[in-house]
């Protein structure tokens, strides 16, 4: 049965995923957010237990099929039993935003996928369109206009158009993504056909509806 049951120390993270990639893809990382609050879930969503394995692992695997590099960017005392490599915020308390940030500081690769850590859903066709879609940023759009920032792909040339924009106070990143795409980003939409795939799980009826219909 499924619980909000922490993961122990150790976690069954298959740590060959990445080894098992047909053609690895050294251009690219991927990057799960890891360090929000889950105060509307009630407990750390990141480690809790679906089907099996921490959330947030799952959401790694996902990741695993287009990227070859998987990190985790949230606090690395809380999260390193995770078994991925753990970066800190650059400005803790500032959201995912500065987690973006914090994820093209560190990166090597040009091309940076970053994902919530509740999105089990994902699959892998989404994921490389986003890749494909090219620009400073690629991003899903569903029909309704409605966007999925925290299921993008983000060039780390756009690290210092989102820092210049923390620095000037702004949070939020749809907020964000909307002034960078009219100064200084190019910043592309892949259209969404299948929303189910974006289900975040924030409540604990979000979890049971994604279980239980």
């Amino acid at each position: 049965m499924d619980t909000f049951a922490n993961l122990p120390k150790r976690s069954n993270f298959d740590g060959n995923i990445l080894g098992k990639l047909a053609e690895p893809k050294s251009d690219r990382a991927a990057w799960i957010l890891v360090g929000g609050r889950s105060s509307r879930m009630g407990v750390d969503k990141a480690h809790a237990i679906f089907a099996g394995r921490a959330l947030a692992l799952l959401v790694a695997e996902r990741a695993a099929s287009v990227c070859n590099s998987i990190s985790a960017v949230g606090d690395p005392a809380l999260y390193s039993d995770l078994g991925l490599p753990v970066i800190p915020d650059t400005r803790p308390g500032h959201g995912p935003l500065a987690a973006i940030e914090a994820a093209l500081t560190a990166t090597d690769a040009e091309a940076n996928l970053i994902l919530a850590c509740d999105m089990p859903a994902l699959a892998p066709g989404i994921l490389e369109e986003l890749f494909e879609a090219g620009g400073d940023i690629a991003v899903p759009r569903h029909g309704t206009g409605e966007i999925e920032p925290l299921c993008a792909v983000y060039s780390r040339r756009a690290l210092p158009a989102i820092r210049e924009v923390l620095d000037s106070g702004i949070r939020g990143v749809t907020e964000a993504l909307r002034h960078l795409a009219l100064t200084s980003c190019e910043v592309r939409y892949v259209r969404v056909s299948d929303p189910a795939a974006f289900a975040n799980l924030n409540t604990p009826e979000d979890w049971r509806r994604y279980h239980h219909g």
